[in-house]
């Protein structure tokens, strides 16, 4: 049985990937293909390299990793993503065949309004583009071409595993809580960025065998830095309470 992992975007609450990750590696689930956007595919990456879910815990405590990716929202113009790229630079290889996983990396091609899928060539800057928040942070450009963020578009890209393995595997971080005063400037932007991105992640849900949302992450903000570790065990957590439906398809 081959399977297919599906990492969505989040922000910080990308973290509970990892508890995800961890909870099926504790019951031999290991995919043999990973496909990922935004904060899903520096999760996705950093695991198809070879750290272990903890390991890559201790990377983003130890560098400040998220500090590095703080949306800024002075307006003053826009950021650049210099801090992760460095940090990035060094935990991972500089190309996609060094890793031990294959994985499939989406953006949004800014000039044309379409998803690009990277898997093959240079690594860091796709990894770069993917989590270009937009607005906030300058377009990565590759080749020519600029990219931000792959999670406008698709923040699901179950596509390029689809007929690639036995089952996917979908992992959701984004989901909407009904519980919003809209306190700021901030968490307004991000709930209509939720909003607009809802649509896409309902259709491809559709195409995994099995779905993975907790719901408890709807209690917190894609900015909530501190939390990264109750994040984590949010993922862990639900996935283990939830472990069954791996055994009733």
């Amino acid at each position: 049985m081959t399977y297919g992992l599906v990492l969505s975007g989040g922000g910080v609450r990308g973290i509970a990937h990892l508890g995800v990750i961890k909870a099926l590696d504790e019951i031999g689930i290991r995919p043999s293909a990973i496909s990922g956007t935004s904060a899903g595919a520096i999760v996705g990456t950093m695991y198809a390299h070879g750290y272990s879910p903890d390991d890559i815990l201790k990377i983003i405590l130890k560098t400040k990793f998220l500090y590095a990716v703080r949306p800024s929202l002075s307006f003053t113009g826009l950021l650049s993503m210099e801090a992760m790229e460095k940090i990035l630079k060094e935990y991972l290889p500089d190309d996609f065949s060094n890793l031990k996983i294959p994985i499939t990396i989406g953006t949004t091609d800014l000039k044309h309004g379409k998803t690009v899928f990277f898997s093959r060539g240079e690594l860091i800057k796709p990894i770069l583009a993917s989590a270009c928040i937009p607005v906030i942070f300058k377009p990565v450009e590759i080749e020519g071409v600029k990219y931000i963020d792959g999670g406008i578009l698709n923040n699901l890209p179950v596509d390029p595993l689809l007929r690639k393995c036995d089952k996917i595997i979908g992992v959701h971080t984004n989901p909407i809580s009904n519980n919003f005063t809209g306190s700021n400037a901030k968490n307004i932007l991000e709930r209509t960025m939720l909003m607009a991105i809802s649509g896409n992640t309902k259709q491809n849900a559709a195409h995994c065998d099995y779905y993975i949302e907790p719901p408890e992450l709807g209690g917190y903000t894609g900015m909530d830095i501190s939390k990264a570790e109750e994040l984590f065990e949010i993922g862990y957590r639900y996935t283990k309470e939830n472990i069954n439906i791996f055994s009733h398809q």
